[in-house]
């Protein structure tokens, strides 16, 4: 988030303008893609070329899993038009309207730092590392919304195995692209690009993180971080780097975007904490995307409602403190 004067109406209660004026586009556009995503022939992707790899294609050979499976899934429309991704601008609707000149394929990741041996691997790769589930994870923002988004991915500790990171290897730092041609957020000083996210090692290793490269099936657009971002669902939004080319493994704490804009707001750890205020407005509710503009806000949970299973990576902390 911009630092600035705190609004009389928090603007995550507003669903912007632009949403609605584009929604029209978006669906035909939208379903143009589903429906040419269909006519791809008997499981192309993941395959085994970089074409096989396309935009609102159908991901084949993915498992289901009993994560969330009792949510009602946010509708792919509000997921695809309503994000954070500064790359493409800072209103929630720039992403949708500003990324369709990116091109997420070609696609390859770098893996540095405290390695046994540095390596690149392509994205199509990536994907054959462990088989690929669906996951309905509830995902909060630090701005108090919400959504519960059924995301494809492969866990995070399956790419870190194959990475084989040394012992000096404590915090594991995502790098994302910042290319001002095709992303017009990082033409201006927003952030100081790119856009940098860690996480500890054990953080990192947890079974609810993972690599997500698809939703609803398809895909991940371009506007939720194609071809491959990061999800960590008991953590705020920001702990979500997308359009991830670098992962690197260091000793030492990252220094991450949101901490270099604002460390008084913004701390490495990013848990979901409703006792913790934000300096300009409460964590303690929220309000859940597709519900309408007079939706009831919802309490807030510890650690996003996934406490029985995190809570023990921060055991004796205090989560005042780290934020």
């Amino acid at each position: 988030m911009l630092i600035g004067k705190k609004p009389d109406i928090v603007a995550s209660e507003i669903t912007p303008r632009e949403v609605f004026e584009n929604r029209r586009n978006f669906i035909k556009t939208a379903g143009a893609g589903l429906i040419a995503g269909a006519a791809l022939a008997s499981g192309l992707w993941p395959g085994n070329s970089a074409a096989a790899v396309r935009h609102n294609s159908k991901i084949a050979g993915y498992k289901k899993t009993s994560y969330g499976a009792d949510e009602k899934p946010t509708s792919f429309e509000d997921i695809t038009t309503y994000n954070n991704f500064y790359e493409f601008g800072t209103n929630k609707s720039d992403p949708a309207r500003h990324s369709q000149d990116f091109k997420p394929i070609p696609w390859t990741v770098s893996i540095e730092g405290a390695v046994k041996k540095p390596k690149r691997i392509a994205i199509e790769d990536i994907y054959k590392l462990a088989p690929l589930e669906e996951r309905i994870y509830r995902m909060r923002c630090v701005e108090a919304w919400s959504m519960v988004i059924p995301w494809v991915g492969l866990p995070l500790s399956k790419l870190i195995a194959w990475a084989e990171p040394t012992a000096n290897a404590k915090y594991v730092e995502f790098i994302s692209m910042a290319d001002p041609k095709t992303m017009p957020g990082v033409r201006a000083p927003i952030l100081d690009w790119p856009y940098v996210e860690g996480l500890r090692m054990d953080e990192a290793m947890h079974p609810l993180a993972i690599m997500a490269i698809g939703l609803y099936g398809i895909v991940l657009p371009n506007q939720n971080g194609a071809p491959m971002r990061l999800v960590v669902p008991w953590k705020y939004g920001f702990k979500g780097a997308k359009s991830i080319v670098k992962i690197r493994f260091t000793e030492k704490m990252p220094q991450t975007a949101w901490m270099k804009a604002g460390p008084e707001e913004y701390g490495f750890y990013a848990n979901v904490n409703p006792t913790v205020d934000h300096p300009r407005w409460s964590q303690a509710t929220e309000r859940r995307i597709g519900g309408g503009l007079f939706s009831p806000r919802i309490k807030t949970q510890m650690f996003n409602g996934y406490a029985d299973q995190v809570a023990h990576l921060y055991s004796g902390m205090d989560l005042f403190r780290n934020f």
